[in-house]
């Protein structure tokens, strides 16, 4: 059986891991996008050949989760923590899975010329990252207010996203030869949407690890 010296360093490295993968997966979420801007191919290239780091780092943390639980009995509280570990670093996993998504549809779109200024799309990547950052600080915290606090961001990216959709909508409407093009950007804003979506998800993780309870945040539009 651990000793508690031991416990509270495999668990705070527990911890660190986690913010390690989400330190791993905002970058991928900010790179991604900046490909998309500057048409950067091999910049794509190596976002979609680092997405195993991520993977990797989940499998990591997961087994080391599964090695703490069985070494001796938690407390609910600690155990709860581990639990919902398990949980983020899925979620996680699956953001990092979205930006690997906007660099391939990077290599796909090549050198075409940029059908409209990006000012939406890179916003919704900013919202993300940030949301994916204070969710983890919640988290670590274990402070339920600002994991509320990032869900309600998540209306933001939304709203963002109608927007994009309906503009690219516009342009598809006016000139068919736009679809290809358009419905790619569609792709992009649709990943950075579906990533902030998940985010949410780590947030109730953290009122379950706070209260034991599992509560859908999700704020009314």
């Amino acid at each position: 059986m651990a000793t508690s010296a031991d416990f509270k360093e495999r668990f705070g490295e527990i911890h660190n891991d986690v913010q390690e993968m989400a330190d791993l997966v905002s970058k991928a979420i900010t790179r991604s996008v900046e490909a998309l801007k500057n048409r950067d191919l091999k910049l794509a290239h190596k976002i979609i050949a680092d997405d195993i780091a991520i993977n990797r780092k989940r499998f990591a943390i997961e087994e080391k989760c599964i090695a703490l639980m069985g070494s001796q009995l938690l407390p609910a509280d600690d155990l709860r923590d581990m639990v919902s570990v398990l949980s983020i670093t899925t979620e996680l996993e699956r953001i990092g899975d979205y930006a690997q998504g906007i660099a391939k549809i990077v290599v796909m779109i090549g050198d075409e010329p940029p059908l409209k200024p990006l000012i939406d799309i890179p916003r919704m990547a900013e919202l993300t990252v940030e949301m994916i950052e204070k969710s983890i600080q919640a988290f670590r915290n274990r402070d339920v207010g600002l994991a509320k606090h990032v869900v309600s961001m998540d209306n933001v990216v939304d709203g963002l996203y109608d927007q994009v959709f309906r503009e690219l909508l516009t342009f598809m409407m006016v000139d068919p030869k736009t679809i290809n093009r358009a419905t790619r950007l569609i792709w992009v804003a649709h990943n950075l949407e579906r990533a902030a979506d998940r985010v949410t998800n780590i947030c109730e993780r953290v009122v379950f690890t706070v209260s034991g309870r599992m509560e859908d945040l999700e704020v009314p539009k």
